[in-house]
């Protein structure tokens, strides 16, 4: 699923306009974002966690050069996923 296929199951399950059901889910993308932005950890309890990793600055590889390249520091989000997900992917097997 994107973000038009959450909207539009959003706007039809809650029988939200199509504008209504598009602000709340970037109402929340924004939340997310912001959170995100400051460091923060978003936890939603039987899904998952985001977090923020920082990675130092290292030595990689140009794989089409071969070349070695400096890669600055950077900070990536991180999903985690929950323990009830987790089991109710496992068990559509």
């Amino acid at each position: 699923m994107n973000k038009s296929g959450l909207i539009e199951a959003l706007s039809r399950k809650e029988n939200l306009t199509e504008k209504m059901a598009i602000d709340v889910v970037n109402l929340v993308f924004k939340g997310f974002t912001d959170e995100l932005g400051k460091n923060g950890r978003i936890e939603i309890r039987g899904f998952g966690s985001f977090v923020v990793r920082k990675y130092e600055a290292y030595t990689g590889r140009n794989p089409k050069t071969g070349k070695s390249i400096k890669v600055s520091p950077k900070k990536l989000p991180f999903f985690k996923v929950g323990k009830e997900l987790k089991e109710r992917v496992d068990s559509k097997r």
